[in-house]
């Protein structure tokens, strides 16, 4: 299955924050870039970590972000 990003997170805490929110909805949901944080000053500060999502629930995942950005979800 193809996956695609469906949140570039600015840090490791809002990366699970966003895949908890997507895995109560039922969205099979991974970060990926976790561990690249470590890495900063070397690597870019921003875009690695992710959290992906199979291409299929793309569309649905992001409607769920934006539901929790505006503080929608809890």
């Amino acid at each position: 299955m193809t996956t695609k990003t469906a949140y570039d997170a600015t840090s490791n805490i809002e990366a699970h924050l966003v895949m908890h929110q997507l895995q109560q909805a039922g969205i099979n949901a991974r970060i990926e870039g976790e561990y690249l944080q470590g890495g900063v000053g070397v690597l870019p500060a921003a875009g690695n970590v992710r959290v992906i999502v199979d291409e299929r629930d793309l569309q649905e995942a992001r409607a769920v972000i934006a539901d929790w950005e505006a503080g929608g979800l809890n």
